[in-house]
């Protein structure tokens, strides 16, 4: 079993944005990001669930060379979101 607060595997988010795309969720989640921000529900059991159940304190690094890291998950996820870079891990 993974550690909680942990990033999913490559496989894991395969599966995960593979399933999003499917009815083009991937833009919903991100659409309902930009209106709600990280509280919304749907958004905040989705980041949950790509943390193996809990989201990370910041900051966050990511696997961008050049990039700042972030002050915390949701941000990094924003990014991730206007950037349409949906594979960058923590």
């Amino acid at each position: 079993a993974e550690q909680p607060g942990m990033p999913l595997s490559n496989q894991e988010y395969r599966q995960l944005f593979w399933s999003l795309r499917r009815a083009h969720r991937t833009s919903t989640v991100c659409l309902l990001r930009m209106l709600y921000g990280c509280q919304n529900p749907l958004v905040h059991k989705l980041d949950e669930y790509e943390n193996h159940g809990l989201i990370p304190d910041g900051p966050i690094c990511a696997e961008l060379p050049g990039t700042p890291s972030f002050p915390n998950f949701c941000t990094f996820s924003f990014y991730r979101c206007t950037m349409r870079r949906y594979f960058i891990k923590v």
